[in-house]
């Protein structure tokens, strides 16, 4: 197999999730662009391309199994392998004003559908892309996370956190908790899975709020989907290091 190493970001069409793509192209990788619609996909893949960037789409939805399923078979007919997954896709939710997810009034046909996506898309991914990962001579997972994830942060009256979230934020801390049994999962192997929160990013995401730029926001994951052999496993990353659970 070709020594050029192979990337799936999920979510890759825009945002934080384009420029981890962006940057794992420039570092060398072969990235596959995981999106759902396919105007957007293919016009990253453009744009990734007339950057240098060895792109190709992956029509991806991370709430389907068959669209999992596919797109792990499209990675296989392309390459064979993969190397690094970057679960990036995610969503906040409907919310109310100031960006308020007020837990006594939510509607659970939201909280569902950010799971849905947030984190059984995640597991869903994951999994289908195993088989891959495992052909890896070093495999690299991450989970792109947020800081609101943390209950330490989130607990303590004297952090500034941001307003109420009751579905996003909940949903960031199952993720990490997830992240952490795939650690376990993978102990004594050479899999690496972290989380990693990208800080608030000024993307169609957050209303174009936010002090970051997504480039910005991308370089904590493509930190670490580039770690060394024997880097850490199972933790939760910000530019500042490690944020506690």
């Amino acid at each position: 197999m070709s020594e050029t190493k192979i990337a799936l970001v999920t979510g890759a069409n825009k945002g934080i999730g384009y420029e981890i793509a962006a940057g794992l192209g420039a570092l060398g990788y072969r990235v596959g662009v995981g999106a759902r619609d396919e105007a957007r996909r293919e016009s990253a893949v453009e744009k990734l391309r007339a950057a240098g960037v060895d792109a190709f789409g992956v029509p991806l939805d991370v709430t389907s199994d068959q669209s999992a399923t596919d797109a792990a078979e499209l990675i296989e007919r392309q390459a064979g392998r993969l190397d690094v997954l970057v679960n990036n896709a995610g969503i906040s939710g409907e919310t109310g004003p100031g960006w308020v997810q007020d837990p006594t009034t939510l509607d659970l046909d939201v909280v569902r559908a950010v799971v849905e996506t947030n984190v059984i898309g995640v597991i869903r991914v994951t999994n289908a892309m195993l088989p891959l990962l495992r052909r890896s001579t070093s495999p690299r997972i991450v989970n792109v996370s947020s800081s609101v994830a943390s209950l330490t942060r989130q607990a303590d009256p004297d952090i500034e956190i941001g307003p109420i979230m009751a579905a996003y934020a909940p949903s960031k801390s199952f993720l990490n908790a997830v992240t952490v049994q795939y650690a376990r999962q993978f102990a004594g192997t050479n899999i690496l899975i972290n989380a990693a929160c990208p800080g608030l990013v000024a993307t169609d995401f957050t209303g174009f709020h936010g002090p970051r730029t997504p480039e910005q926001g991308a370089a904590t994951a493509i930190r670490l989907a580039t770690l060394p052999d024997g880097g850490p496993t199972g933790s939760f990353f910000e530019d500042d290091g490690v944020i506690p659970w």
